[in-house]
């Protein structure tokens, strides 16, 4: 898939792990742990708001597109 997530990157910019992501945004564990993974289908614009208002990051260095050409 094109689209690859960076959670893991920023957990680890800022010394976050799943726990931590869990109990700051109240995002169920097994959420935090599929984004962790890059192994999520689709991804809710609340959960997006979430991570994006923990991180003070916007959607673009949560997500990124990578063109397959």
């Amino acid at each position: 898939m094109p689209i690859k997530c960076r959670l893991s990157i920023l957990m680890g910019e800022n010394k976050y792990n799943m726990q931590d992501v869990h109990l700051k945004t109240g995002l169920s564990r097994a959420t935090v742990s599929n984004l962790y993974h890059d192994k999520m289908e689709r991804i809710d614009y609340s959960t997006l708001s979430k991570l994006c208002e923990l991180f003070k990051c916007n959607v673009g260095e949560l997500l990124e597109y990578y063109n397959e050409d």
